[in-house]
């Protein structure tokens, strides 16, 4: 009878069979049965296989809350109506609560307990998922459940909210929200680890192994060799870019993605585009990948460089292993490896001449009033035109560094409590003058810029430099091992592509971020990026 029950259950979850389609009675003998069945196994020692399929099944569970949040905000960002985000509030506040009660459960420890201590029984796929997966548990369950459900629910209102606020320059409307988040943030950095300082604890989420201890004497180096070539490159005579603010109408540059996409090797099957007010990247797996952009008609090159940035995202989440898929290994490892992939494609290799003699013949088709008097090289000057400005995601690569050393500062300072979220405004605006001598002209153009604090990310925005400095490492080290600029000057990025998928982007989370650092980078040494940002701009400015 009981292998009758068996049978019954198993082809009901086969074919996806509703309870509706069933008489109640039927159901109520399923159920019992079920319940007799796991009060026999109680107390019955755990079996290793019977431990892995538990695994696994902890695993799918995880991926699919995690698809189902992620749909939510995708949609929310892109094709929602304004004014909808409280029922996306709610539904992500549910299933962020839900999962965070099924995942920090005692069934769920004593499962990851149970197979850590066989663990030299587990191949290296399965050793370093249980080491992540308790490292999770371990954490998220000093999380109260009703916190983490509010926090879900708050960063998904939030981000409307942050919306409006910089589309109307209102930065006390978006002011409560940001107050709140940064309380959270500190608290959860003590849930975290109550042993760190809390900005320690929240930097480490990001990028396993770094500190404030780490990042100081980083941005330190970087400014003591950027500011003065900053300045000696404002005193010489700046390329002409006027032809990139004339008027490309948005339909052309939707246009233009699709080809940028094709020269990436983004097959369009397994990778989407869509708009939004802050470019982002969402992968569901590494046949599911989402990429966003904007398209200002008055700017080409923020709408092409925002596709080649993301796109440089959705290439590291695609090349990773299929056997990593649907686990707790599956995607980039850390954000600063995952930026050292963005800003690769968009810098290293999309500002680079070659690149740009590639594919400007075909970028004239697309714009041939806008481009008719424009050469290669004047188009790879104007997009490398080194000048402080506001905006980050806009900032040529020498001052970049300096937009993000603003953002380290005051989120030091917000998590440290040495400085109150109303007080942001006034002091990036300092910072601003400050490090890169502009004048910030209202909120929309300075602390409402960026998205991340309403989605509660804390401690994310220093890897955007920290991958920088990791990508031009990784350039070195690929130009000794193969002939980069050639197939890059005929538009062909497959063995770019796969030096990186070789070196970073097949292992996913399997191996530490510091391994994979010394993998692609070897000895890892911020010298590197600040000596291939002096070399280009020497250049490019005749210093």
């Amino acid at each position: 009878m009981a292998l009758f029950w068996d049978c019954l259950v198993a082809l009901l979850a086969a074919f996806g069979l509703v309870c509706i389609a069933w008489p109640p009675i039927l159901w109520e003998k399923i159920d019992r049965y079920r319940r007799i069945k796991h009060k026999r196994n109680e107390g019955r020692p755990m079996e290793l296989n019977e431990a892995l399929e538990k695994l696994d099944g902890l695993q799918k569970k995880s991926y699919a809350y995690g698809a189902g949040m992620s749909a939510l905000y995708l949609d929310g960002d892109t094709v929602a109506p304004p004014d909808t985000e409280e029922g996306r509030a709610l539904a992500v506040s549910i299933l962020a609560g839900e999962w965070h009660e099924k995942f920090t459960s005692p069934e769920t420890g004593e499962l990851l307990d149970f197979l850590a201590a066989r663990k030299g029984e587990l191949d290296q796929v399965r050793r370093r998922q249980v080491e992540e997966l308790k490292r999770d548990y371990d954490k998220d369950r000093r999380i109260p459940a009703d916190e983490y459900m509010e926090f879900q629910r708050l960063t998904s209102e939030a981000n409307a909210v942050w919306k409006r606020a910089k589309a109307g320059n209102d930065f006390p409307l978006f002011l409560p929200y940001l107050e709140k988040i940064v309380a959270f943030n500190r608290k959860f950095a003590g849930y975290y680890d109550p042993n760190k300082a809390p900005y320690d604890a929240l930097l480490n989420e990001y990028e396993r192994g770094t500190s404030m201890a780490f990042y100081d004497p980083f941005f330190a180096a970087l400014r003591e060799r950027i500011v003065p070539l900053i300045h000696a490159v404002g005193e010489q005579e700046q390329p002409d870019d006027s032809f990139l603010h004339r008027r490309y109408p948005a339909e052309a540059q939707r246009k233009f993605s699709d080809y940028l996409m094709e020269v990436m090797g983004l097959d369009r099957r397994h990778v989407g585009i869509g708009e939004t007010e802050h470019p982002f990247t969402n992968s569901f797996n590494n046949k599911d990948v989402r990429i966003t952009t904007h398209y200002y008609e008055d700017d080409l090159a923020s709408s092409m460089y925002s596709v080649i940035h993301e796109g440089g995202h959705a290439k590291y989440d695609l090349g990773v292993a299929d056997e990593l898929q649907y686990t707790r290994l599956a995607g980039g490892v850390s954000m600063g490896l995952h930026e050292s992939q963005s800003r690769f494609y968009e810098n290293l290799i999309g500002r680079s001449l070659p690149f740009i003699r590639a594919i400007f013949p075909k970028m004239r088709e697309f714009f041939p009033e806008q481009l008719a008097d424009v050469t290669p090289e004047m188009f790879y000057r104007a997009v490398n035109k080194a000048e402080p400005s506001l905006i980050r995601t806009e900032a040529d690569e020498l001052t970049y560094p300096l937009h993000v050393m603003v953002r380290y500062e005051i989120e030091k300072r917000l998590i440290g409590g040495t400085l109150e979220a109303k007080d942001v405004p006034g002091t990036w605006n300092r910072l601003y003058k400050e490090h890169l001598g502009v004048e910030v002209p209202d909120d929309a153009h300075g602390c409402l810029q960026d998205s991340h604090w309403a989605g509660g990310s804390f401690g994310y925005f220093p890897t955007y430099a920290l991958g920088s400095a990791y990508g031009a490492q990784m350039l070195r080290n690929m130009e000794k091992d193969i002939d980069v600029w050639g197939p890059v000057g005929r538009g062909d990025l497959s063995q770019v592509t796969a030096w990186l998928q070789e070196k970073v982007h097949r292992f996913g989370g399997l191996l530490e971020p510091a391994d994979v650092v010394k993998n692609a980078c070897g000895q890892f040494d911020p010298a590197v990026y600040t000596d291939y940002l002096a070399r280009k701009y020497t250049e490019l400015y005749h210093l």
